[in-house]
């Protein structure tokens, strides 16, 4: 089979048997296609290559300057293409199984302080030509930081998700899981706003044409306000407020929440539960926002910190 049949072959199962996202999808086809032309301009093949072949893929890699990141996350593609291959039977072996990924730089999130979050909040209720525009952006910011939801999370919310003046959110996160995610009073204010505007909008609809399904619609092909756009917005959100652009961004918007929630005592297990993590592991890198008051806990706390009579 060819390299494309490949790929697709496996893409294919990774949505059918393991309900891998969209987004994933892309992201595997993407890394995946760009192995499978190195392999041929080098004069290999992905059905015959072995790991010398994948290690010098991984090596040109390095010499291109791609991240930590993105080298170990198109490894990890690499292998499991391998492994499907392997299962298949169309490879007695799995040429990158031993191969040693270049792990993960332990980066901490960037986020944003207090100020410049409400700073941003205010500047969402006055960005925008008309009035529709200002009640939209200030939903999506105030949702954003109110929940801490994904920006493919937020653009995609159902309208149905919104009816009735909701205590909490139902959000379909990485490969289709769901949580509920509680409203803040401002959210569920701004939201109300919003649907009143959406209501308008469909009463004014042209009789025939069918009403959106989306709590934020555009004219995408998705049928609702893209990633893209959004990230554009929160940049003109961010310039408008006097906060620097470059620190924002949607999941800038998100680490903030998780940020602030910790500052403030929340518990980690919860918190993890609210951003959708799958593992404890990452959430606890917004730890690091304690260090202060935990050492001080200690240092009051600890039997052995205690004065000696």
């Amino acid at each position: 089979m060819t390299a494309h049949r490949w790929i697709s072959t496996f893409l294919e199962a990774q949505a059918a048997e393991s309900g891998a996202a969209e987004n994933t999808l892309l992201g595997y086809g993407r890394d995946l296609k760009a192995f499978a032309d190195w392999l041929e301009r080098s004069g290999h093949d992905i059905a015959t290559a072995d790991r010398n072949a994948v290690e010098a893929y991984l090596t040109d890699c390095d010499l291109q300057g791609l991240s930590q990141a993105t080298r170990a996350r198109r490894l990890s593609a690499i292998r499991q293409i391998y492994r499907f291959a392997f299962e298949e039977g169309w490879r007695s072996d799995n040429p990158a199984i031993e191969i040693r990924g270049p792990g993960r730089a332990k980066r901490l999130p960037k986020t944003l302080s207090m100020d410049e979050v409400s700073a941003l909040l205010t500047a969402a209720r006055t960005h925008g030509r008309a009035e529709t525009d200002r009640v939209r952006n200030t939903c999506l910011m105030e949702l954003l930081y109110a929940t801490g939801m994904r920006v493919s999370e937020l653009v995609s919310l159902p309208l149905a998700a919104a009816k009735g003046d909701p205590r909490m959110l139902m959000v379909r996160g990485k490969g289709g899981k769901e949580r509920m995610v509680p409203l803040s009073a401002p959210a569920r204010e701004a939201m109300a706003v919003w649907l009143k505007i959406r209501e308008d909008q469909e009463d004014a609809r042209p009789r025939g044409t069918q009403p959106s399904r989306q709590l934020f619609p555009s004219r995408s092909a998705q049928g609702h306000l893209t990633r893209h756009r959004f990230y554009i917005l929160i940049k003109e959100i961010a310039v408008e407020a006097g906060v620097s652009p470059e620190k924002v961004t949607p999941h800038t918007l998100r680490h903030a929440f998780a940020t602030h929630l910790l500052e403030n005592g929340a518990d980690l297990r919860a918190i993890q539960t609210l951003l959708g993590h799958a593992d404890l592991a990452t959430t606890e890198i917004y730890t690091h926002v304690l260090e202060h008051r935990l050492r001080e806990l200690v240092e009051t706390h600890h039997p052995l910190n205690r004065p000696v009579d």
